[in-house]
């Protein structure tokens, strides 16, 4: 169904407006005409009602068409404007189109098929300019919208940046803290076991049995709280990035023996067995890196098995795994790791069993350790494990570090 234009035609000259009305209803289009006499009658229906084109004489006994369209736009109307002109005013309705009309039509000119094109022309054109704005509108509202959330996001982004910067400088603080107090802590407590030692020997006075017991829950007590001390002070190192690895030259299986040896007493405790599995062709095989964090990795890892095995026994291996790695393996037969356990185990403070009534003692920190050594010579670690049949855990390393380019052996800090 075709659409019906709403008109409104504005001409003192009934002859004039006799001959529009005509074209427009021999034109191939619906209209629903009006028509006024002057400008100020078009004015007020104009406030009254809208329409989809106006057409305007030029010459008016009020008004003249410039006129006319300045006042038509002072009242904010948004329809387009067609001028009627006469004979040879097309200077005229060049003007009146400056001043805001959308065309202009000679009367002598006047035709159904001209006056059709002139209205769907003017309707079409003036809805194309609407929609513009529209569109327009809209982009500039979301440009705003998207100017307003990039300043809130900008707001907020500096305001993180803040409290991340405040967050830094407190996590460095509390560390350098932990440190002093780790450091400060192993003093009195070395202190405490050398004289426990002291006494020990029974040197020069013998002790009764009880306080032979009584000294050596001291000393215990004080080399587990020392063990804890240190685990602290070696973390707090790490998240300072105060700890340097220093690579030098030896040889893997004594240092894996001597080890083994350091701990056999924790094993004999819990009647485990405790045993190295070497190759013959790892006697001569020469490590370039650093061998305190590699005892340390190896320590941490047979008393973590100790730890948590009751009986059986704990197996240290290792091999070369080719011209470029070496693997240690340390396998027990402890409680095992559940599955939903095994990705958090490394993680700081973390305990399988987190209760304040757990009966294995620790700070957490212990792997945690481990893989941030492991990672600082530029190794991996890794751990399978099955609950009630024990855990292994595979630590695999460069043979030799790689060199910086001026030819000295890297050093790496964590």
């Amino acid at each position: 169904m075709e659409e019906t234009f709403k008109i409104l035609v504005i001409d003192d000259d009934a002859v004039d407006r006799m001959a529009v009305r005509r074209a427009l209803s021999k034109a191939d289009v619906d209209v629903d005409l009006s028509e006024v006499e002057d400008g100020e009658t078009a004015l007020s229906m104009v406030k009254m009602d809208q329409y989809d084109c106006i057409f305007i004489d030029y010459l008016l006994p009020d008004y003249n068409g410039l006129d006319l369209v300045k006042q038509l736009q002072q009242l904010g109307m948004d329809t387009p404007l067609v001028v009627l002109t006469g004979q040879g005013d097309e200077q005229i309705a060049v003007d009146v189109m400056k001043a805001g009309a959308a065309d202009y039509v000679a009367k002598a000119r006047v035709s159904p098929a001209s006056l059709a094109r002139t209205v769907r022309r003017a309707i079409r054109l003036h809805r194309a300019e609407q929609a513009a704005q529209t569109a327009t509108q809209k982009l500039q509202d979301s440009n705003d919208q998207l100017r307003h959330q990039n300043h809130e996001l900008a707001q907020q982004q500096a305001q993180i940046e803040s409290q991340n910067q405040e967050l830094i400088k407190a996590y460095r603080l509390k560390s350098e803290f932990i440190a002093t107090i780790s450091h400060e802590l192993r003093t009195p407590m070395n202190a405490i076991m050398g004289f426990s030692q002291l006494l020990l020997r029974q040197y020069p006075d013998p002790l009764s049995e009880q306080q032979l017991d009584m000294v050596k829950r001291i000393f215990d007590n004080s080399r587990n709280l020392l063990g804890m001390v240190n685990e602290v002070l070696d973390f707090s190192k790490i998240e300072a990035n105060r700890l340097e690895i220093h690579p030098k030259e030896f040889q893997l299986s004594p240092l894996i023996l001597s080890t083994i040896q350091e701990l056999q007493p924790l094993a004999l405790e819990k009647d485990l067995a405790l045993a190295a599995k070497l190759p013959d062709s790892l006697l001569s095989l020469q490590l370039t890196t650093d061998p305190d964090c590699l005892r340390r990795i190896i320590v941490n890892l047979i008393s973590n098995a100790i730890k948590f095995t009751a009986s059986g026994e704990v197996t240290v291996r290792a091999r070369q795994l080719n011209p470029e790695q070496v693997e240690i393996v340390v396998q027990d037969t402890g409680v095992g790791i559940s599955p939903e356990h095994l990705e958090t185990i490394f993680e700081p403070f973390r305990q399988v069993d987190q209760s304040l009534t757990r009966s294995h003692a620790g700070t957490g920190l212990g792997l945690a350790i481990t893989q941030s050594l492991v990672k600082a010579m530029q190794g991996t670690i890794s751990v399978t494990s099955q609950t009630d049949k024990g855990s292994t855990f595979v630590v695999q390393l460069p043979i030799h570090v790689q060199e910086v380019s001026n030819g000295r052996l890297i050093s790496t800090m964590i």
